[in-house]
């Protein structure tokens, strides 16, 4: 059963920076497309980044380029968000996500099948 368990979101200033991680298990990690995902009280889930199974293929949303950077060690089943220049309205819950179908690379969240349970980032003004 594949489970991702994300970690690293705290409360941080703005301008400050947090780098979040995602540990997958379960799955051939480096077969898949990884995402990361945000929610903000009262908002739609949103995309943030995704990066296909070799690392060389990456996308982000427009309010986070230039800031956010996605990556991922296959060899430890690892994925990362490092987030810089954070901005209050970065404030969310942010998840990480596989594919429900391997190989293809992916950024809607509805071709995501498996969820981690959340990390919080706040950032205060």
């Amino acid at each position: 059963q594949v489970q991702l368990v994300e970690s690293g979101g705290r409360l941080v200033q703005a301008g400050g920076s947090l780098k979040l991680s995602c540990a997958v298990s379960g799955r051939t990690f480096s077969m898949y497309t990884m995402g990361w995902f945000r929610q903000a009280p009262g908002k739609e889930r949103e995309f943030v980044a995704a990066i296909n199974k070799f690392g060389s293929g990456i996308n982000y949303a427009d309010s986070v380029k230039g800031r956010f950077t996605i990556s991922r060690d296959n060899a430890k089943n690892m994925g990362y968000l490092e987030m810089n220049s954070l901005k209050p309205e970065d404030t969310a819950v942010y998840y990480c996500a596989l594919p429900t179908v391997p190989y293809f690379y992916v950024t809607r969240a509805a071709d995501f099948g498996s969820w981690g349970q959340g990390t919080q980032v706040t950032v205060s003004s």
